[in-house]
């Protein structure tokens, strides 16, 4: 029996240090090649490179910019829906989740060239102005961080009893903008900002929809860009995105196990 035990510790430890090794060691290689911008020596020219570029910047503030109004529009869309959808009408849950996730079916090339074909001309004419490309392009990012956004916050609705919370405010005279918003939202704080993240390491790393509609301005079509023409540049920039997205995780987490210490035991 101990023998049993000892060999599937050692199988599960095998497996674990080998998925491991299988996704640390091409990340290492290429930070270590983005490391040899400098002749026989290492050095982090590739790095100084990028961030003395001025257009390292400002795509990443206008993406930055985007990916913030991606959230706040993406969250005041979808947790009253998702909220209405768990308290009056649960039969339409299925469908909301299968909607939900037409974004993960359908390619991003094919939504963009949509969006382009129907808002470049009358009675729209979007893409003829910068705040109208910039509006087009926050609205195909909700539709693209959809099932990041409603999962999210269904799943944060589900940890909580919606209904008795409602009853309970309605009961003491509560109106609909107090049950939603000094009710319910602090309720879904983590949930509200592991969507945020999500979107926002979406938002930062999307190339085809920006290249079609902003081109070189968003961080995407940059990192593209810079990847074609500059060698080392284009690894250390892997990094950094790299880096990046795992902040966003590590916020999440950190902000979900502050929520979990500061909640009473038997709290809902």
């Amino acid at each position: 029996m101990k023998r049993n035990l000892r060999l599937g510790l050692l199988w599960s430890w095998f497996w674990m240090i080998l998925g491991w090794l299988y996704f640390l060691l091409p990340l290492l290689a290429t930070f270590l090649f983005s490391l040899r911008a400098k002749k026989d020596t290492l050095s982090f020219l590739a790095y100084e490179r990028v961030f003395k570029d001025p257009n390292f910047w400002k795509t990443f503030a206008f993406s930055l910019e985007i990916g913030l109004i991606t959230i706040l529009a993406g969250l005041v869309l979808i947790v009253p829906t998702a909220y209405w959808i768990r308290l009056r009408l649960p039969r339409l849950r299925m469908i909301t989740e299968f909607v939900s996730m037409l974004p993960f079916v359908v390619p991003a090339i094919v939504l963009v060239f949509g969006l382009i074909r129907v808002f470049s001309g009358a009675p729209f004419y979007l893409t003829n102005t910068y705040m109208g490309t910039n509006a087009l392009l926050v609205a195909a990012y909700i539709v693209l961080a959809l099932p990041y956004l409603y999962r999210a916050i269904d799943t944060g609705l589900a940890a909580i009893d919606v209904r008795a919370l409602t009853e309970a405010a309605q009961s003491l005279g509560a109106g609909w903008p107090v049950i939603l918003l000094r009710i319910i939202l602090p309720n879904l704080r983590v949930a509200m900002i592991s969507a945020a993240f999500l979107t926002l390491a979406t938002v930062m790393g999307e190339f085809t929809i920006a290249s079609f509609l902003v081109g070189i301005k968003a961080f995407g079509p940059y990192m593209s860009l810079v990847g074609q023409n500059k060698t080392y540049e284009s690894s250390s920039l892997a990094i950094i995105s790299f880096v990046l997205t795992w902040a966003f995780m590590g916020f999440i987490q950190l902000f979900s196990r502050g929520r979990a210490e500061a909640a009473p035991p038997g709290a809902h």
